[in-house]
């Protein structure tokens, strides 16, 4: 059993990466390779700070959506983490690479939920709960040096969350097959990861089923207007200031942003 101690004294050192701008040794050194609960705990504890703080949560992000990453993580199942309305950056905007460790986007679908999930949860009463899917660009950072990450690292550090760019062309899910979608992502012009809806668990909405799922056996399940990152439909790719990345998926359009 991990002491409460503990949880915070790991917390407390992937606050002190963020702010000073350092990435810190694993936190697996305090609490162990495979207490998923624990890092939960950890996350729990540095994103209500942030809540107390004045930080408004806007939905969840999915991550370990690809087996091929749960594989090389040891896990068999995905994880989650929180998204805040301040870590948004507009479809063409921008940001500072500084703003985040060890940067790499990830291009993905995201859904929008029009009313609360409760009750049977399956395929069918997630789709019917979703208002829209828009394509998104996931850019996720690590506190963690040298992305030297175990399944309890990235938990404890909010699933590795840090912002997201959500796109303008809005699709119901009637109008579009989530699992055979193309995605292309190019980082200045080139191309630099490309996949399918399948490579997310399957499928994207297989992806936000298992997070109603677990929201619902947490007695936390998702509200109208949540907004969701299923997980990536491609490898991910690191970035720098003065990178540009446009992600292609086949009926969204395009997401793009910059570091500067």
């Amino acid at each position: 059993m991990i002491s409460q101690e503990v949880i915070e004294a790991a917390a407390a050192r992937l606050r002190e990466a963020q702010a000073q701008g350092l990435p810190c040794a694993p936190v697996r050194e305090l609490i162990g390779d495979t207490d998923i609960a624990a890092a939960y705990a950890i996350q729990k504890v540095n994103n209500d700070l942030r809540v107390m703080e004045g930080a408004v949560a806007v939905g969840q992000k999915i991550g370990l959506t690809s087996l091929a990453v749960q594989k090389q993580l040891g896990v068999d199942q995905p994880d989650f983490g929180l998204l805040f309305a301040d870590t948004a950056v507009k479809n063409g905007g921008s940001l500072p690479a500084t703003a985040i460790l060890q940067p790499k986007a990830e291009a993905e679908i995201a859904f929008v939920m029009k009313s609360d999930l409760s009750g049977e949860i399956n395929e069918d009463t997630v789709a019917a709960a979703v208002d829209y899917a828009v394509g998104a660009i996931e850019i996720v950072g690590s506190r963690v040096l040298n992305w030297d990450i175990r399944i309890t690292d990235t938990v404890a550090d909010n699933a590795s969350a840090s912002h997201f760019v959500l796109g303008d062309v809005r699709k119901s899910l009637d109008e579009v097959d989530l699992a055979s979608v193309k995605m292309n992502l190019y980082k200045n012009g080139e191309l630099v990861s490309e996949g399918v809806g399948a490579a997310c668990l399957g499928s994207p909405l297989k992806a936000l089923t298992w997070l109603a799922q677990t929201f619902a056996n947490l007695g936390t399940p998702l509200k109208a207007g949540d907004i969701v990152l299923s997980g990536a439909l491609g490898p991910m790719c690191a970035g720098e200031a003065g990178d540009t990345f446009v992600s292609h998926i086949e009926s969204f359009g395009e997401v793009s942003f910059s570091f500067n």
